[in-house]
């Protein structure tokens, strides 16, 4: 008779080794269901091809963006909506607060953006591909919207009394202004890609996170980015609302795609302690 031996600690729970990528890796991050780090790196160099495209495109449109960006100062008149004058000479007002705001543009658009990422792919990958394709594909539309429309932000309106708050103060590192503005769309203006990326950035936080805390960051997050871009002089209140709808919509289109919502319903604290 056959012997059958026994499955010991080291081999109950191995995983099979035609699914084995190393020691190197933690467990946590090779569950059969991950999304492949590779088609991520591929999925955000596509992206940012297709933006260095709208990019060489921007000579083209200067006339048309400029044009644009005084039709929404105008509309916004005449909805009484027009508060970007105000609050950036209010901001502007209080040296370190502006200064500090002109940091907070040039940086934590790009890197609480990646980080939510990361901590999504890491922590939550259940449901990592349904948020992660509501932001790209949000992005994209975004980026059609550069394409086809593109609009000059208010500190570039010549007579209409903008303060460009990064010139002014020499904010080092700004991608709107100065020495690097030639790196960066500078009439990306429509729809707001910070509103896109913070929104989503502080939905995925309210709605995943455990610790109350962050979620309530995550909350805060995006209203602290819309009074950042009015306060530099980067966006209209329209272009806040555009990409709020961007957004949305591109949820909408993650829906459609993957059958479900990319975000389960908003859970009770409980009185376990956990990490974010």
């Amino acid at each position: 008779m056959t012997t059958v031996p026994e499955a010991t600690p080291a081999t109950a729970g191995e995983t099979p080794a035609r699914w084995h990528v190393g020691p190197l890796l933690p467990a946590r991050l090779r569950p059969l269901d991950r999304s492949r780090l590779w088609t991520e790196l591929v999925c955000t160099a596509l992206l940012y091809w297709a933006y260095t495209l709208t990019r060489n495109a921007v000579p083209a449109h200067r006339t048309a963006a400029l044009h644009r960006a005084h039709a929404i100062l105008h509309a916004e008149q005449q909805l009484h909506v027009d508060i970007e004058l105000t609050v950036n000479h209010v901001a502007d007002g209080v040296g370190w607060l502006i200064v500090g705001m002109n940091y907070y543009y040039a940086t934590l658009h790009f890197s609480v953006t990646i980080g939510v990422l990361v901590w999504l792919y890491v922590r939550h990958p259940g449901r990592y591909r349904s948020v992660r394709t509501a932001l790209y594909t949000a992005t994209l539309l975004a980026l059609i919207g550069f394409a086809f429309c593109a609009t000059a932000p208010p500190r570039l309106l010549a007579g209409q009394g903008f303060i460009d708050t990064v010139v002014v103060h020499h904010t080092w590192g700004s991608w709107a202004s100065g020495d690097v503005a030639s790196l960066s769309n500078q009439y990306a203006a429509m729809p707001s890609v910070h509103i896109v990326w913070s929104a989503w950035a502080g939905l995925t936080l309210a709605f995943l996170a455990r610790r109350t805390w962050v979620r309530i960051l995550g909350a805060c997050y995006p209203v602290a980015t819309f009074t950042v871009i009015l306060a530099t002089a980067n966006h209209f209140v329209t272009d806040a609302a555009a990409g709020a709808a961007t957004l949305a919509l591109g949820f909408l289109i993650q829906r459609l795609l993957t059958g479900r919502p990319a975000y389960p319903p908003l859970r009770r604290n409980t009185l376990t302690p956990s990490r974010p």
